[in-house]
């Protein structure tokens, strides 16, 4: 039985176009394409591909997995023709610049098209997500010759990318990473010789691309200890003639694919570089700043991807409660001609199944907020706007990564729980949604980190001024709306919300300065509460919207989104005091607790 899924594309048409404003896009330079009939068309079409070609392969990709022999991958059945369609679309340069073959739209509308290739198959997103997130990073930091090489293979889908940081002794401290690389004597162009190991390579190796390059973090023999001598370089699987075509296969090799607990139609790989022949990306020693270019188009990626299993979960848990028939209502039968009413009737179910829906809107429309940032970092001529828009998305990217994620490992659960034992059992692909989402809060830096990232870096630099922006928008959206008596159901517990993130950002900044692990123990208590808060400014602005428009033409759309913003405000948004308590509670119980003891 395969899980239905219909793209929620008026939905995101609202949060595009009028919570926030898509249409400003097309004026900026480079964008003039993106007109809104233009954008509609191509969301459209996106959905026709997720719902027709992907999602059919999602239950039995999962079953099958990828198959491992003599070093090769096969990817499952059906797998190798959706990734022919998906190129024969257009939608690998969906973003990239016209002058590398691509569509040049906003970043933003990939993100779009990311949240419904994920939510119909998660493992087949992982080809092309990776790929696009390195061709960001050789965007950025390449050379003109790099970009034209391999941005135009991108594009085409012949190529795919990957990104290799991990080793099996380090994880997120790649300041212990030991692959080498060496300049490379008698090479035809500026070359280095490539050796070491690298762990959890998703799609490292597989048969959908006549060629696979690795961006790969390694040490120069020159470099400083630490993170600060790390370089990236471009190590292509097979090994590119002067002409463009593909030559003789390069020193690059997968060891194995790991057998996992989900994404079984992606493979997570050993790759070992043997004397394999790698080019510069970007400076030497300074591999990180590159890396994070992909790393935090990546990580954006990596929240919408909790949107999407939110998004899959949430319209599947209505269907099987409307059809599902267990007891009478608590007021009495609702569907007397019936042995029992349908769950959706009793109020537990209900209250998951809107804590399903309010965290997936909330946070699809924070994805969007900040994709469409993004584009304005990018491309607004106004630097004032740009540096606006480079603070918030350097400030909420751990807050997306994190909370969304965390809130689709929880949504995906409450699946489970509202299909009950039917949910628990492989037949009706729920339990497969939990497995598959919960690499989510792992990889692209675990939550935890995430968490120390918001309060160790962001929070503080050039002194508190990300943070200080981001709260005067809220504040003043506040303040507009303080004499608005329609909106007061919906600004008062915003207004509390928001004063418990300062309260609690005031609490850290004056503990930590004495003792490290405050900050430390109160991290992950803190990038929660700055998640429920600014999901709370998300329903607070679509409340607003809904109500100017609730009697019109489309009045259950905006009667939907009212009533699931005042669910979020009474029985979501108040855990930001519980969360408050933690935080000022301190981390003595953490710390003082004996080593012995556990």
């Amino acid at each position: 039985m395969t899980i239905n899924y219909k793209a929620p594309l008026r939905d995101m048409e609202f949060v595009y176009y009028e919570l926030f404003n898509g249409e400003e896009l097309s004026k900026l330079p480079g964008y003039e394409e993106a007109e809104p009939e233009t954008v509609k068309a191509i969301l459209q079409e996106a959905a026709k591909m997720a719902e027709n070609v992907l999602l059919p392969l999602n239950q039995s990709g999962d079953q099958e997995g990828c198959h491992f022999e003599n070093g090769s991958v096969t990817a499952p059945k059906g797998f190798k023709e959706a990734y022919d369609i998906y190129t024969e679309g257009g939608w690998h340069g969906l973003s990239t610049e016209p002058e590398f073959d691509g569509m040049g739209l906003p970043h933003s509308l990939s993100i779009v098209l990311g949240e419904m290739m994920t939510t119909s198959n998660h493992s087949f997103s992982m080809y092309t997500s990776l790929t696009y997130a390195a061709g960001k990073a050789i965007q950025v930091c390449g050379t003109q010759a790099q970009k034209q090489t391999y941005l135009t293979k991108f594009v085409e889908g012949n190529w795919s990318g990957t990104m290799c940081l991990t080793e099996a002794q380090c994880g997120t401290d790649l300041g212990l990473i030991t692959t080498k690389a060496e300049p490379k004597t008698n090479a035809s162009e500026e070359a280095y010789t490539i050796n070491g190991s690298k762990i959890f390579i998703s799609a490292g190796e597989h048969d959908l691309t006549d060629n696979i390059v690795h961006l790969v973090l390694a040490r120069l023999p020159d470099a400083p200890k630490g993170v600060k001598g790390i370089s990236l370089f471009l190590v292509p699987k097979v090994l590119i003639n002067d002409d463009g075509s593909l030559g003789q296969r390069n020193g690059v090799s997968c060891g194995s694919i790991e057998d996992k607990m989900g994404l079984h139609a992606n493979p997570t790989c050993v790759i070992n570089f043997d004397d394999a022949e790698g080019y510069l990306l970007g400076e030497k020693h300074k591999g990180m700043q590159a890396m994070f270019v992909m790393m935090n188009a990546q990580r954006l990626i990596t929240g919408v991807q909790g949107v999407g299993a939110g998004e899959i979960a949430y319209q599947a848990s209505v269907e099987y409660a409307r059809d599902r028939q267990q007891m009478r209502s608590l007021t009495g039968p609702k569907f007397p001609e019936l042995k029992a009413d349908p769950i959706i009737v009793h109020p537990d179910v209900r209250r998951m199944l809107l804590t399903m829906r309010a965290y997936t809107e909330g946070s699809r429309a924070l994805s969007c907020w900040i994709a469409q940032e993004l584009d304005h970092a990018q491309r607004n001529p106004d630097e004032a706007r740009k540096e606006l828009a480079n603070d918030l998305s350097s400030l909420l990217t751990p807050v997306i990564k994190a909370f969304q994620t965390d809130c689709g490992t929880d949504v995906t659960n409450m699946g489970i729980q509202i299909f009950g034992g039917h949910g628990y059992i492989s037949e009706h692909g729920m339990e497969q949604l939990v497995r598959d989402v919960r690499i989510a809060q792992l990889y692209e830096g675990a939550n935890g980190i995430q968490a120390l990232d918001l309060v160790g870096r962001k929070l503080s630099m050039h002194k508190g001024r990300y943070l200080r922006r981001y709260l005067e928008i809220v504040q003043e959206f506040i303040a507009s709306e303080t004499n608005n008596e329609t909106m007061q159901e919906f600004i008062l517990p915003l207004q509390n919300a928001f004063e418990h993130l300062q309260q609690a950002t005031a609490w850290i900044g004056k503990e930590a300065r004495q003792n490290p692990d405050q900050a430390g123990g109160a991290s992950v208590d803190y990038l929660r509460l700055f998640g429920l808060a600014t999901l709370g400014f998300m329903w607070a602005r679509s409340a607003k919207i809904a109500l100017e428009k609730k009697s019109g033409t489309e009045a259950e759309f905006y009667q939907a989104k009212i009533k699931t913003a005042r669910f979020y405000m009474q029985k979501l948004l108040p855990q930001t005091l519980s969360l408050l308590n933690t935080i000022e509670a301190g981390s003595s119980s953490l710390m003082d607790f004996d080593e012995g003891y556990f």
